[in-house]
């Protein structure tokens, strides 16, 4: 059966995100062997090619690493270096837009953090 996330975006970078959010949520810890790119592609039914490239992305990144003849496997710095990642993003999509937004519509600054604080609640 095969599995796509989404079609509206490249599968090797849904393929890297896996593995990061794999990494993020504890399911892979450092010195983890990852899946294989064969295993991927017969996981997603994609060209191994094209699963090798969402693994390269993170070898890249300093995520992930090659034993040569074993497998890919996480490196220690890769949660950390992926929550810096993550933290950034988060800042950039949700915080400048809140704040911009919270600009906009005039609310103070004192006014979004008692809305944030009601938020812990939910």
């Amino acid at each position: 059966m095969s599995v796509l996330i989404d079609d509206s975006r490249p599968i090797f970078l849904q393929i890297a995100e896996r593995i990061e959010d794999d990494i993020i949520e504890g399911r892979l810890s450092a010195e983890d062997q990852v899946p294989s790119t064969n295993q991927f592609a017969s996981y997603y039914q994609i060209n191994p090619a094209t699963a090798a490239k969402g693994v390269n992305v993170l070898v890249e990144q300093g995520i992930l690493y090659k034993k040569r003849g074993i497998g890919m496997f996480v490196t220690k710095e890769a949660r950390h270096i992926l929550m810096e990642k993550r933290r950034q993003l988060f800042f950039e999509q949700y915080v400048v837009t809140m704040l911009r937004e919270a600009k906009k519509l005039g609310i103070t600054t004192k006014q979004l953090t008692d809305m944030i604080a009601k938020g812990d609640n939910v």
